[in-house]
This record gives C-alpha cells, sequence and structure tokens, in this order.
C-alpha cells in the first residue's frame, strides 16, 4: 500500500512538472485531457485491459494471485487521483524547477516500484503482462518490458496528434523517466537491505553478485585476466603446461551449456563483455521491476562462477577471464595475473597468431576491451584495469614468447600458495 501510494504520487509529480509523464502513464494521461475521465480512473481502465489480456493467454492457468493486479492497480489509480488534489495548487513555472520537479517524480517512482517488489504481493498489470507473455510463449522478459514501454510511448504520442493535434504527456521527462527509474530501483535495491530481513524475503541481488558460497579447495589456482590480443589464453595453457594442471578457457563454455540450459552459441556472444548502451541499460533496467526474475546475463555469472568455485575446489587448474580472479578472491591459493600489450603488439599478434585476415581496428580494440571493463565493474565493483585487483601485471611485448612469460609467472608464484606435487622439471627449476 506504501509502495502504491509512493509510486502515485510519483506520477502526480511528473504531471505538475508539464515535462512529460513516465511510459506507463503516457495513454492514460493523453486521453484524460480529452475525456471526461480522471486519470487514476483511465489508469485503472488501461490496466483491467491488461489483465484481461493475460486472463486470454494463461486461460485455465489464470490464478487469483494474477486477479489480484485488480486490486493493486485500482488503490494506484485512487492514489494517482488522490495526489493530484493534495498537490492541485502547486504551480511549476521555471524550466529548472520543472526539471527537479521531474527528477522527484522519477525517484518516487522508483521508491514506489522497490516497495512493490519488496512486498512480493502482486505485479502491476502491465510488468505482469510481461511476465506472463515471456512464461507463456518463452520470450525475453527485458526485451517484452522495453517493447510495452515503447509502445506505450508510441500510442500516446499518435493519440496525442490524433485527438489533440499536438504532442501532449510525452516530453524530454518521459526519456528521463525511461532511463532514470529502472536505475534508482536497482540503487534502492542495491543499498536497503532492512526491508529483506523486515519482510523475511529470500535476497536476490542486482548489479554487482557476491561471489558464491562453496569449497576453496587447497589447490594452486592461476587466473588470468587479459586484454584482448594479448595472449592471455596462449599464456595461460603454457603455465597449464609447465604445471602439469589442468586449463580452462573455452571449455568453461561447454560446462557452462551442460548445466545452465544456454546454447553455446549465447554463451560465446554474450559471457565477458557488457556493452553498456543505452539499449542494454534499459534492458537490464526492466529486470528490476520483478522480483523474481534475474537478466540473462546475471543468470549467465551465477552459474559460471559457480563452476569456477567447483572447478577449483577440486584440483589445480589455470583459469582464463570470467571474474575468476574475484569469483575466487577469498581462496588464499589464488593468484591473478593480468596481462597487457601496446595496440601495435596485439594487432600483430592476432594477425600472425589467431589466424585474423586484416589488422583489427584501433577501435574494435577498444570496443572489446570496455565491454571486458563494463563486466568485471557490473559484477565486481571493480576496475577492471586497476593493478591492486592482481599479484602481478605483465606487459606481454616485452618478451620473446608466451613459454618465457609463463616462466615467469611461475617463478614469482610465492611459497605459501599450494603447489602440484611432484611436476615437470620447468616447476622444480622456477621453485
Amino acid at each position: 500500500m506504501v509502495g502504491l501510494g509512493v509510486m502515485a504520487f510519483g506520477v502526480a509529480f511528473s504531471v505538475k512538472a508539464n515535462l512529460g509523464v513516465s511510459p506507463i502513464s503516457c495513454i492514460p494521461f493523453v486521453f484524460s485531457l480529452k475525456l471526461d475521465f480522471s486519470l487514476g480512473e483511465l489508469t485503472i481502465m488501461m490496466n483491467t485491459l491488461f489483465v484481461l489480456a493475460q486472463f486470454l493467454i494463461l486461460r485455465k492457468r489464470y490464478s487469483l494471485l494474477h486477479l489480484s493486479q485488480l486490486a493493486a492497480v485500482t488503490v494506484f489509480g485512487f492514489c494517482i487521483d488522490l495526489a493530484l488534489y493534495v498537490i492541485g495548487d502547486l504551480t511549476v513555472a521555471a524550466y529548472v524547477w520543472q526539471v527537479l520537479v521531474c527528477l522527484l517524480s522519477c525517484a518516487l517512482i522508483a521508491l514506489g516500484v522497490f516497495l512493490l517488489v519488496k512486498a512480493n504481493l502482486t505485479y502491476l498489470p502491465g510488468d505482469g503482462l510481461a511476465v506472463v507473455v515471456s512464461d507463456t510463449f518463452k520470450k525475453d522478459f527485458g526485451k517484452l518490458k522495453v517493447s510495452l514501454d515503447s509502445s506505450m510511448v508510441i500510442i500516446g504520442l499518435v493519440s496525442s496528434f490524433v485527438f489533440l493535434h499536438r504532442p501532449e504527456g510525452i516530453r524530454e521527462g518521459t526519456v528521463i523517466a525511461a532511463l532514470l527509474v529502472g536505475s534508482l530501483v536497482k540503487f534502492f535495491n542495491s543499498k536497503i537491505y532492512w526491508l529483506d530481513s523486515w519482510l523475511d524475503n529470500d535476497i536476490i541481488g542486482t548489479g554487482q553478485l557476491a561471489p558464491l558460497p562453496g569449497g576453496l579447495g587447497q589447490h594452486l589456482v592461476v587466473t588470468i585476466s587479459r586484454e584482448y590480443g594479448s595472449g592471455g589464453h596462449s599464456i595461460g595453457q603454457e603455465i597449464a603446461k609447465k604445471l602439469g594442471i589442468g586449463f580452462y578457457d573455452k571449455e568453461l563454455i561447454d560446462i557452462t551449456a551442460e548445466e545452465s540450459g544456454f546454447t553455446e552459441e549465447y554463451i560465446r556472444e554474450n559471457e565477458q563483455k557488457l556493452a553498456g548502451t543505452l539499449l542494454d541499460e534499459l534492458y537490464m533496467q526492466s529486470y528490476a521491476y520483478v522480483k523474481d526474475e534475474l537478466p540473462p546475463s546475471d543468470v549467465l555469472f551465477l552459474v559460471q562462477s559457480k563452476i569456477i568455485r567447483d572447478i577449483a575446489a577440486k584440483g589445480p587448474c589455470v583459469i582464463v577471464g570470467r571474474c575468476a580472479s574475484f569469483v575466487l578472491k577469498d581462496n588464499p591459493n589464488c593468484f591473478n595475473v593480468f596481462i597487457h600489450a601496446d595496440e601495435e603488439f596485439r594487432k600483430s599478434k592476432m594477425v600472425n597468431e589467431y589466424g585474423v585476415d586484416v589488422p583489427i581496428p584501433s577501435k574494435e580494440l577498444e570496443k572489446m576491451d570496455r565491454e571486458r571493463a563494463n563486466y568485471c565493474l557490473e559484477y565486481t565493483g571493480e576496475n577492471w584495469r586497476d593493478s591492486t585487483n592482481y599479484h602481478i601485471t605483465i606487459n606481454s611485448a616485452l618478451y620473446l614468447s608466451d613459454a618465457e612469460i609463463a616462466d615467469k609467472i611461475i617463478a614469482i608464484i610465492p611459497e605459501g600458495i599450494a603447489r602440484p606435487q611432484g611436476g615437470p622439471p620447468e616447476l622444480e627449476k622456477a621453485a
């Protein structure tokens, strides 16, 4: 009830800011200017259609839980009209004040959504429809949520031109709300923990995900983080070969596919990267509106984290990428390495060793590194290139071969870290 009330005041302040309402209110607001119905009443009517759509999709699988959305949106609609009455005398003329009131509305809507999610009783019908379609037709929830919000904005814009002959309710404030509300919900979720314990909720994190629990093992684990094209894969192979231990890079794709249900193609295209584009951000924010859904990228990280912990617990190994240094940060036998090199060396290595026909442009190298950096920041909160996150960083361009770099790394591994017994001669020499 508190969440619905706070959201309603957020909608009311967005109306008073006169810079455009949030996507969920676009259609009701436009029609409230044409018809003899209040914004709250039209909000109830539109969301009732969403509930009806869910019934038509689910049919026999429809439950009282879905019907509870009608009660929620009815309260929400009446709260909107009440909020508009309470702040009815508020006039915002100067543009700077309009922007501030718009930002206040976004914060209130986000806080209301956060409280509604924490209550874990029901959805607003718009979000419920996205969940039902996603579950029934096995479609991606994030894409459905973005598509639904975008459709409401487009319908609202077209309706304003048809009925009012001018754009109403859709302005820069609508864009601000679309970009900001989801981020603020994620922010509240990452900072306000006491509600979960008070409500006895299972905590489902978003954004930075903590390492998974599991056995630490008593074995040497070398993690290799690397710039794209710097040779981290082949250096890791050399280390594993010289120490006579397991090596995991692309092998993790096969294991993840078996344990997660994701296809190998999906894993290859989505692991270790987070583009950070506007569309990707909107996509990720969509999952903040429901408690029982995690973005696929979060699920992929969780699954790979568990696999990495299991592998490290079973025996000595070298693991390349996948934020392994963070996942295993509580493992005292873990030795973390970062491999980097200048652009020309990396371009040359990709042509001569990776079979790339034409040198990759500098912008493409920057993009690859940025994706890895964004991925690391999202799930660990750490700067990917921060040397304090590693035991050693090595410029691979300064050495003649990967084998030479492997020897250097093996030689510097501290004696206190568990090493495989009876390893190859190279190990005994390095020790």
